[in-house]
């Protein structure tokens, strides 16, 4: 089972070789806040999840419900690969997008493979293909790394993330007039302090290895430092799952 810190929906992969295609994506990601608002029109992006299926039998998934919440879905990741397209950094064909929730991925059970198991038993969940799972609004986007060590947290390596602040477009103000929004409690503060200092020591952190590898030092010395950054994906999340193992 895939563990529920870890849970995200992917807007896109490609494969990010160097530090600077990395910094090159992460400034696509903020350059494209204003046209994400405006693809948003100031209202908030809800996704209810229902039922239950499978890519292959080997992937399990909560499906995303129907209705107008997966074209705007399918707009930010179009919006999404246009930027990195247009930058050079998007690589392979991103179009088939089918957005899901990955529960259950058999090449992540090397142990049931090895018992010769090749398909995950669709009676295990037929109890859920119609079930309702409630509805999740999307509040961030990150660039996270597939290949890097996740976070403490579970979450996936973010190398930089976007939060979607709806209340600076105008009809979202024009909605809210004469309703004032409610400040952000002392643990939603704390939560949002961790994860920028958490930020800031990764990225210290990575500095200080590639510059150690720049001066020889380390088991890696003459390789161009970089070159581990692999695959990023594009993910949405809610607000909590990168700072709060316990939801």
């Amino acid at each position: 089972m895939i563990p529920v810190p870890t849970l995200h929906i992917t807007l896109l992969v490609t494969h990010l070789a160097r530090q600077e295609q990395v910094d090159l994506a992460a400034a696509a990601l903020a350059q494209a806040e204003p046209s994400l608002a405006e693809l948003l029109g100031g209202a908030e992006l809800a996704l209810p999840f229902s039922g239950v299926a499978h890519f292959r039998n080997d992937v399990v998934f909560v499906a995303l419900a129907p209705g107008p919440h997966r074209k705007a879905l399918h707009s930010l990741a179009e919006l999404l690969c246009g930027r990195l397209e247009e930058r050079g950094l998007l690589e392979g064909d991103a179009r088939g997008f089918e957005p899901h929730l990955t529960i259950m991925k058999l090449s992540r059970a090397p142990k049931l493979r090895s018992q010769g198991i090749k398909r995950v038993d669709p009676s295990l969940y037929s109890n859920y293909t119609s079930r309702f799972f409630g509805e999740q609004t999307v509040e961030r986007l990150d660039l996270c790394s597939m290949l890097k060590k996740k976070q403490q947290d579970g979450y996936y390596h973010t190398e930089t993330s976007l939060q979607l602040d709806l209340t600076q477009h105008p009809l979202h103000r024009k909605r809210s007039s004469g309703h004032r929004r409610s400040e952000p409690d002392e643990a939603e503060l704390l939560r949002i302090s961790k994860r920028l200092v958490e930020d800031a020591v990764s990225r210290a952190v990575q500095q200080y290895k590639q510059e150690t590898l720049q001066n020889g030092g380390g088991p890696n010395a003459g390789q161009p430092p970089g070159n581990a950054d692999g695959d990023a994906a594009m993910k949405t999340t809610d607000a909590n799952a990168a700072t709060d193992s316990g939801k």
